[in-house]
């Protein structure tokens, strides 16, 4: 199993694809780091060797990925809320932020209906 930044990524899928994987790295990003590594996108992560594997952690060590990533956007949400702007407004009420409209849908962000039935009188 190759580690790369923290994660195990999948053996038998392309490198392009497994490198995805990673939190902070798309698919765009993952054919950057091997262009600049001069690795095939076609070749299979089992194929590699441990050089070529030493390659890709020094060139996805220049990006922020993983727990840095994940707590600097955790920061940003919570640095909107406490200054109170709209967007963190809709983060703290847990409503869509990016002006979904939420009369019949955003179920997703909004949880379950909280219906109460009504007594009978």
């Amino acid at each position: 199993m190759a580690r790369i930044a923290g994660i195990d990524i999948p053996r038998n899928k392309r490198v392009v694809i497994s490198l995805t994987y990673i939190f902070g790295i798309g698919k765009a990003t993952a054919q950057e780091i091997l262009k600049k590594a001069n690795i095939s996108e076609d070749t299979r992560v089992q194929d590699l060797t441990e050089d070529e594997l030493n390659k890709i952690r020094t060139e996805v060590d220049a990006y922020k990925v993983e727990g840095d990533l994940r707590r600097d956007v955790s920061l940003n949400i919570k640095r909107l809320m406490e200054i109170g702007s709209f967007r963190g407004i809709r983060h703290r009420r847990s409503l869509p932020v990016r002006g979904q409209n939420t009369k019949n849908n955003a179920r997703t962000r909004k949880g379950p209906k909280k219906t109460v039935a009504n007594k009978k009188k």
